[in-house]
């Protein structure tokens, strides 16, 4: 069966796809894991380079996503959250790992989809919720939220300057009527969008819904340090990331072993990390790639590999 050409180009279509699989300098007996799963585009080009004794273990919460599961004895994909990665392992009798890839943020999928919610150019219910079965959605939050936990969201993660103003508009139009769709939303923010930043403060203020809805950042650390913990040593982390918050963090511990940014050094002024930059300077899509697939754009990719001896 021809895996390339199911749902070809549909539901998302991996940046830096040859850049972060390299990088995981593949051995064709060795146990992967791809914790994005969504269209199997990483995946796939993992078990082109595994041989017959090789293993993959893919993660993906979203039932879509198994639409394009694969058909390969040496295949396994996970409906779960990531950030249960040691968990899920040991139930599938997995101790240490030789590789581990992310393709973080939002598929095309998502964004393409208007009853998810994911963008602000469809009008649908305002849900955004990854795990279709989770509890909270975006709605949840715009409803139910203190004025001041809404303030918060924006800022952190939409980096929204009036954060502040944003969230006094949403308490006083949810005192008349309950905020279900992502039309009203945009109402609400019209009076904060300038013509020449529409489209920039709007995919802020949808981002920072998002990652509250799902938890991402909680998530992306929780994750982390599980693979750091699974990784055999010599193994290797490629992480994708979209925007400024999940760079910053993947860039901290890749560094530092923490998420803080903070350099440790042992009495002789050696650092104590437990990683290896394999790529110093940040791996961006090319022009090429750019113009091909314009969502890969804000996409910044990021190697590590863990070392032979843990210095923490």
């Amino acid at each position: 069966m021809d895996t390339d050409n199911i749902f070809p180009n549909t539901y998302h279509t991996p940046a830096l796809l040859n850049e972060s699989i390299d990088g995981l300098n593949i051995m064709p007996s060795g146990v992967y894991v791809d914790v994005t799963f969504g269209g199997g585009g990483h995946s796939r080009e993992i078990l082109k380079r595994l041989g017959d004794q090789g293993r993959l273990i893919a993660f993906d919460q979203d039932k879509d996503a198994f639409r394009n599961s694969i058909p390969d004895p040496r295949f396994t994909l996970v409906h779960g959250n990531f950030r249960f990665l040691k968990n899920f392992l040991r139930f599938y009798n997995v101790d240490s790992i030789d590789g581990l890839i992310a393709d973080l943020g939002v598929s095309s999928h998502h964004f393409d989809e208007s009853s998810r919610g994911f963008s602000f150019r469809f009008k649908g219910d305002l849900d955004m919720r990854m795990n279709q079965n989770a509890n909270i959605s975006a709605a949840d939050i715009l409803n139910e939220y203190t004025a001041d936990k809404l303030s918060d969201i924006f800022y952190r993660y939409g980096e929204l300057k009036n954060s502040r103003k944003i969230a006094a508009s949403i308490v006083k139009f949810r005192e008349s009527q309950k905020i279900k769709k992502t039309d009203e939303f945009l109402s609400i923010l019209e009076p904060y969008t300038r013509r020449d930043k529409e489209k920039k403060v709007l995919a802020q203020a949808f981002q920072a819904l998002r990652i509250e809805v799902n938890k991402e950042m909680d998530t992306l650390t929780d994750m982390l340090r599980q693979a750091l913990q699974v990784m055999k040593p010599e193994g290797r982390i490629s992480v994708i990331s979209y925007h400024s918050l999940e760079d910053r963090l993947v860039k901290n511990f890749f560094k530092t072993g923490n998420f803080e940014g903070r350099l440790e050094k042992d009495f002789y002024g050696n650092p104590l990390t437990p990683f290896r930059l394999v790529n110093r300077k940040v791996i961006v899509p090319s022009d090429e790639e750019q113009k091909a697939n314009p969502r890969s754009r804000s996409a910044k990719l990021r190697i590590a590999e863990k070392l032979l001896f843990d210095k923490i």
